[in-house]
């Protein structure tokens, strides 16, 4: 659950219904969490526990009860990650498809933090303590790409304020099915977490302010290649985006794109979106750094699949290829 979360809550039923329901979106929980709360008596409705199933009256008062955040400590790893920029103040990453970033309940162990802290080099407070040290910015468990990592607080302050000014370019590949109906687009649609279900997020009026600028690479068959520019750095934000208008990631079976992976050529779980690029000023010398990240072996399998285009085999980085580093672009 999430950890963030005070240890008592409060609400008042705005809408009569089932109990682990009304639960489950004032706390963006799932309902089985909800349920699990409601069965260890730690949801009261008014002064009373119920089963998941009782239906609440408008104005009840619900009080919940949430169990102590699990305490753990992060321990270093011998993990091997692919480090492609290195010096005193940062370093940057090139992450697997499958790592988890941080540790949190249900993934303690194995994740880049653990494996940062194995090297045994000091990492910034990444405002999470240990969980989050280091951390400029995540990327989602089945993305691969690269990822900012602070070794001193002075750079983590640098980067983390260069990121909310959009002064860092992160652009990623991704391969959406179907196809968009102008070469660039910009989708510019606040979001927030899903009420019904807290491991998605989706776009609504009421959320964060979030934007994305598409350009298409190739049209295929039944998909398209895609550089994602963002402009703000919200959970899943490529992902929803995509699936907003129609045009899920391929491969996303979090969003509706996981079907027919057999017909790209995708491993279970993972999703065809890769964070290839990035361009920042460095936090302390100011130099530009420039770095590029070719498709990872299984995604170049799966363009090669899709485009039907036999160049793409040859080629040592099919990004380059199809133009995706163009400054101007």
């Amino acid at each position: 659950m999430d950890q963030t979360l005070p240890p008592t809550r409060r609400f008042k039923v705005e809408d009569a219904g089932r109990l682990d329901i009304l639960v489950a979106r004032a706390l963006s929980l799932s309902r089985n969490q909800a349920a699990t709360l409601i069965a260890g008596g730690r949801v009261l409705v008014s002064g009373r526990t119920e089963k998941a199933s009782f239906l609440a009256p408008l104005g009840t008062e619900v009080i919940v009860s949430l169990p102590a955040a699990e305490a753990r400590e992060v321990l270093p790893e011998d993990i091997a990650i692919s480090v492609v920029f290195e010096d005193d103040e940062m370093l940057v990453v090139d992450k697997a498809a499958g790592m988890v970033v941080h540790p949190a309940p249900g993934n303690w162990t194995g994740t880049l933090v653990n494996a940062l802290m194995g090297r045994g080099q000091a990492l910034a407070d990444g405002g999470g303590g240990d969980e989050r040290a280091g951390l400029v910015h995540r990327l989602d468990k089945e993305t691969s790409g690269l990822m900012i990592i602070a070794k001193t607080d002075r750079a983590h302050r640098i980067l983390a304020k260069a990121i909310s000014e959009r002064r860092i370019t992160r652009r990623y590949a991704a391969l959406c099915w179907g196809h968009l109906t102008d070469d660039d687009i910009s989708v510019d649609r606040a979001i927030a977490r899903d009420p019904a279900n807290r491991l998605r997020m989706t776009v609504t009026e009421s959320g964060r302010a979030a934007r994305t600028d598409f350009h298409r690479l190739a049209r295929f068959m039944s998909t398209d290649l895609l550089r994602a520019h963002l402009h703000s750095g919200r959970t899943h934000q490529i992902r929803v985006h995509l699936t907003s208008i129609g045009h899920p990631v391929v491969g996303d079976d979090t969003y509706g794109g996981g079907g027919a992976r057999r017909l790209v050529s995708l491993p279970p779980k993972r999703q065809f979106l890769h964070a290839a690029w990035l361009r920042f000023q460095h936090p302390v010398t100011g130099v530009e750094v420039d770095i590029r990240s070719p498709l990872p072996a299984d995604l170049r399998e799966s363009l090669v699949t899709v485009s039907e285009m036999p160049e793409l085999i040859a080629h040592a980085d099919p990004l380059e290829y199809l133009g995706f580093y163009r400054v101007d672009g």
